[in-house]
């Protein structure tokens, strides 16, 4: 079987964000964030400032969008379920928790629509490979987003990778 080599165009790693990341992301995006929570915005700030290292003012539309993550939207969930409790209808928090709403946003953020999911995933060297298997020329944005929890900090970190025209053959 033949697999592509692949190429980092951009790495940048937030863990954990430097003060002020919220303002940067807003200064960046021309708006502040709204109605998103702080996963979300991790990841938009990661996925923005990877395409910004990249030299690309969007993602190309034939790229592929991964995030992954060992816990998702922790915090959104758990206070969304503390809210469910109380008997009130679904809480907005209950959508903040959703992987696919922060998908949106960051494609948002990229000005880019496409091939883009979430997995949840303790080995974090799974997705990638996954993600790589059939990704066209465009390539892959790749993420690791982490809420903080005990002392681990928060983290955001993405790759832009991109084929090259190299291919390795698997034996």
């Amino acid at each position: 079987m033949i697999t592509p080599i692949w190429r980092t165009v951009a790495h940048v790693g937030a863990h954990p964000p430097p003060d002020g990341w919220r303002d940067a992301l807003a200064t960046r995006l021309g708006r502040r964030p709204r109605r998103v929570g702080l996963w979300t915005e991790l990841a938009m700030y990661g996925a923005r400032a990877c395409l910004d290292a990249a030299g690309e003012v969007a993602l190309p539309m034939g790229a592929r969008l991964r995030v992954t993550s060992r816990r998702g939207a922790w915090e959104a969930t758990r206070a969304g379920l503390a809210q469910l409790d109380t008997g009130l209808p679904m809480p907005f928090t209950f959508m903040q928790g959703q992987p696919a709403l922060m998908l949106a946003e960051v494609g948002r953020c990229l000005d880019w629509q496409g091939d883009a999911s979430f997995m949840l995933c303790r080995d974090l060297a799974r997705p990638l490979a996954l993600s790589q298997l059939g990704a066209g020329r465009e390539g892959l944005l790749f993420g690791v987003v982490e809420e903080a929890f005990g002392d681990v900090p928060m983290r955001s970190e993405w790759w832009r990778l991109v084929p090259t025209d190299q291919a390795a053959i698997d034996r």
